[in-house]
C-alpha cells in the first residue's frame, strides 16, 4: 500500500507531531508499505528512512496562514505524485495543514480517500493561551504565532470542521475526541477512533548500561551532589506552564532544599523564566538547557528522580509517555488528556495552578524510594501495553482500511 503523509511538521522540524509522524512512517515502511511524506521545505534534510520518500513544498511564512499555503502546495504535489506513483490512502495531520471541504473532496475524487489525525484543535490552543495569560505566564500572547492563534483560531477552526465532515477521523486521545464533539459540529453518526501515540521503546528504556551517561547528564543539568532531580521537557512556550511550575517549585523549596529543577526546551522564554525564578528566590535551584540530542534526552529521563509536566493544553503529551518508558514516574496536572497516561500507579496528579498540591505530590513521591521505583516499573509496563509503535501502526492500518471501504 502507498501511504502519503501530509505533515506540516516533520524532521528536521522536531516537535511532538513531527516525532510521532517520523516514527509512524518508519514503522509503516518497515512493515512493507511504501510511504511518502509531503511537508514544508526549508530547514534542511530529513533523516533518511529506507522506504520513505520526502517531498518538500513551498509555504507562506506567516503565522496561521502557512497552514492554508502549505495545504494548497501539498495538494498540488499530491496530485502530481499520484499521476506517477498511484496513492492508496492520504493521511492528513491537522491542525498544521488547512483544507477546505472542496480540497478534501478533490483529493478523494482525484487521488485517494483520507484519514485525518486530530492532534489538537485551534480552539483548544487558544483557550490554553488564555489560561496561560490568566496564570500570568511570561509573554502569554506576545509571540506573533500565539497572538495569531488568539485572534484567528475561530476562523481556522472551519478547516478542522471540514476534516470532520469530509474525512475518516482519528483522535490522539479521548480528551481530544471529546473536545471536537463539544466545540465543533461532528456530522451525524461521526465515528472517530482514538489512537494513542506510540513511542520508541528501545531508545526510551530504563537501560542500566547507560548509568554512567545518565549520571553525567546530572552534571550537565547542574544538579548538586545529593539533590533530587526534577526534569521538565518541552518547548518554552506560554501554554506549557513553566512559570506556574516555577511557582510550585518555590513552594516545594520552602519545605525541602534537596531538589533541583532542570528544564530542557527551546524557545524565546528562557530569559523571562530565569528572571521569574530569581524573583521567586529559586534561581540557584533551576537550570534551563536549550536542547539535548535524543540519546542524551533519553539519558536525562533515566537520570531524573521525577519528570514533571505542567502543560496547560495538550492533545495528548509525549513527554510523560517517554518518561514512563524510561522507568521514571511522572507528576503532572489532572487536566486534559494527562489522566489517560499518568495515574497513581505511575506517578501523581495535581490540580492546575495549585502550588501547594504540586509540592505535596512531588515531596510524597520523593519520600519513598521503593514506591517510586515500583511506579517506574509500572509506567514502563503501561507503555509496553498501550503506547508502542506496533500497536499504533496496527490501529492506523485498520483506519486506512476503513477509509478505503475494506
Amino acid at each position: 500500500m502507498h501511504v502519503v503523509m501530509l505533515a506540516g511538521e516533520y524532521p528536521p522540524r522536531w516537535g511532538g507531531m513531527a516525532t510521532t509522524i517520523f516514527h509512524l512512517t518508519a514503522e509503516l515502511a518497515a512493515s512493507g508499505h511504501k510511504v511518502t511524506v509531503i511537508t514544508r521545505q526549508g530547514t534542511g534534510d530529513a533523516p533518511a528512512i529506507p522506504g520513505v520518500r520526502i517531498i518538500g513544498v513551498r509555504w507562506l511564512k506567516a503565522p496561521m496562514a502557512f497552514t492554508r499555503s502549505f495545504g494548497r502546495h501539498a495538494l498540488r504535489a499530491l496530485i502530481a505524485l499520484h499521476a506517477e506513483d498511484p496513492v492508496d490512502v492520504v493521511h492528513v495531520h491537522t491542525p498544521l495543514i488547512a483544507w477546505t471541504r472542496r480540497q478534501f473532496q478533490r483529493c478523494h475524487r482525484e487521488v485517494a480517500p483520507t484519514v485525518t489525525t486530530l492532534h489538537g484543535s485551534w480552539i483548544g490552543e487558544r483557550d490554553g493561551l488564555l489560561m496561560a495569560r490568566r496564570r500570568r505566564e511570561p509573554a502569554a500572547i506576545a509571540n506573533p504565532n500565539d497572538l495569531a492563534i488568539l485572534l484567528t483560531a475561530k476562523t481556522y477552526a472551519r478547516y478542522e470542521q471540514a476534516a470532520l465532515d469530509e474525512s475518516t477521523c482519528v483522535a490522539i486521545s479521548a480528551f481530544s475526541r471529546q473536545e471536537f464533539v463539544e466545540r465543533y459540529r461532528p456530522p451525524e453518526g461521526w465515528n472517530c477512533d482514538v489512537i494513542h501515540w506510540g513511542i520508541d521503546t528501545e531508545m526510551f528504556h530504563p537501560r542500566p548500561e547507560r548509568a554512567a551517561e545518565a549520571a553525567a547528564l546530572r552534571t550537565t543539568l547542574g544538579v548538586p551532589e545529593g539533590h533530587h532531580l526534577l526534569l521538565a521537557v518541552g518547548r518554552l512556550a506560554a501554554r506549557k506552564g513553566y512559570a506556574t511550575l516555577i511557582d510550585g517549585f518555590a513552594v516545594l523549596r520552602e519545605q525541602r532544599n534537596d531538589v533541583h529543577l532542570a528544564i530542557v526546551g527551546r524557545g524565546h522564554l528562557k530569559a523571562r523564566l530565569l528572571r521569574h525564578a530569581a524573583k521567586r528566590g529559586v534561581s540557584d535551584g533551576i537550570h534551563i538547557e536549550s536542547s539535548l540530542p535524543f540519546e542524551a534526552l533519553a539519558d536525562a529521563y533515566r537520570a531524573a528522580d521525577l519528570v514533571v509536566f505542567p502543560s496547560l493544553y495538550e492533545g495528548l503529551g509525549m513527554i510523560p509517555i517517554e518518561a514512563m518508558a524510561s522507568g521514571t514516574p511522572v507528576v503532572t496536572v489532572d487536566h486534559g488528556p494527562m489522566p489517560e497516561t499518568v495515574d497513581a500507579t505511575t506517578g501523581a496528579l495535581y490540580p492546575v495552578g495549585d502550588h501547594e498540591a504540586f509540592a505535596r505530590a512531588v515531596s510524597g513521591e520523593l519520600s519513598d524510594d521503593e514506591a517510586r521505583a515500583a511506579k517506574g516499573l509500572a509506567g514502563r509496563e503501561k507503555v509496553l501495553e498501550r503506547f508502542t509503535m506496533a500497536r499504533e501502526v496496527e490501529a492506523y492500518l485498520s483506519a486506512y482500511a476503513r477509509a478505503r471501504g475494506n
